[in-house]
């Protein structure tokens, strides 16, 4: 979780599309993108829920995505380019307690952070 006004939490994986609920205090939707392998995604959608600062965030699986290994899925506020959450498909052997999970997203977070310094770094110059 990043420490923004954004909050996500996780719902479920269910017929290739995930579900979160996303809250935050501000009164209109965050303006969020999913990515994988540095590329967004299509198709996601942000709808409010009864409550409010509410919404339910739904991200469809590409067909692509759905293969053998680690596939991690970044979920970043677009405004303050924080991430606010993840999921991981992982698929192929029985992975156990296998790290490889933890590594696909600390690279993930790595290449992030990489863009936004090299971003400072321009935005500083």
């Amino acid at each position: 979780m990043s420490t923004s006004a954004v909050t996500l939490t996780p719902k479920r994986l269910f017929e290739g599309v995930w579900t979160a609920i996303v809250r935050t205090t501000a009164s209109e939707a965050p303006d969020l993108i999913v990515t994988h392998l540095e590329k967004p995604l299509l198709g996601v959608s942000l709808t409010q829920t009864e409550t409010t600062g509410q919404w339910e965030l739904k991200v469809p699986v590409p067909l692509e995505a759905i293969c053998d290994g680690v596939q991690t899925f970044l979920v970043t506020d677009a405004a303050t380019d924080e991430e606010v959450g993840s999921f991981t498909l992982i698929s192929g052997e029985a992975l156990g307690d296998d790290i490889r999970a933890e590594m696909d997203l600390l690279r993930a977070e790595l290449d992030m952070l990489k863009r936004a310094f090299r971003r400072h770094c321009l935005e500083t110059m």
